[in-house]
């Protein structure tokens, strides 16, 4: 029998991560295991009901390393979280920002970094352009799909 990709530990660890954040929902697929957390009422009221289950095949995720577009806004477009995590824009503390309005990013250009589980997955612009706005807070949760920073393309 395989190794699970999640253990009871990492589980614990994601639910703490989530349950602190704003999030009302949460959904994470790991292979063939599947964490679905709902936030359930108003503040005081129930917190939270999680499962595990195994999985019918369901399509694959999106690749993580690979930052999704939003639509153009004003000639300027949103990068957006390719996950859901805590958005860093330096690699440490008192280092210089990934990215900063008005720096030029290539698509490859990282210009963030999304921690999840200690894990720290960067976060490429998937662009080339003019960075003309940093959307996300430093050190904040991010969301799938949360616009993370503005690139004006080329």
């Amino acid at each position: 029998m395989r190794d699970p990709l999640l253990k009871a530990s990492d589980i614990a660890d994601i639910l703490k991560l989530i349950d602190s954040s704003d999030f009302q929902h949460v959904r994470l697929q790991l292979g063939e295991t599947k964490l679905e957390w709902h936030r359930k009422g108003a503040a005081g009221a129930e917190r939270a009901v999680a499962a595990v289950t195994a999985l019918v095949p369901e399509p694959p995720l999106p690749n993580p390393s690979a930052a999704k577009m939003a639509a153009i806004e004003d000639g300027a477009a949103a990068v957006t979280a390719p996950m859901l995590g805590v958005f860093w824009h330096a690699s440490r503390p008192g280092d210089p920002p990934f990215a900063k309005p008005g720096d030029r990013v290539t698509a490859e250009t990282t210009i963030g970094i999304i921690e999840v589980m200690k894990l720290m997955n960067t976060v490429p612009a998937g662009i080339a352009g003019t960075v003309t706005e940093i959307v996300a807070p430093n050190g904040r949760p991010v969301e799938f799909g949360q616009p993370l920073i503005r690139v004006r393309p080329e």
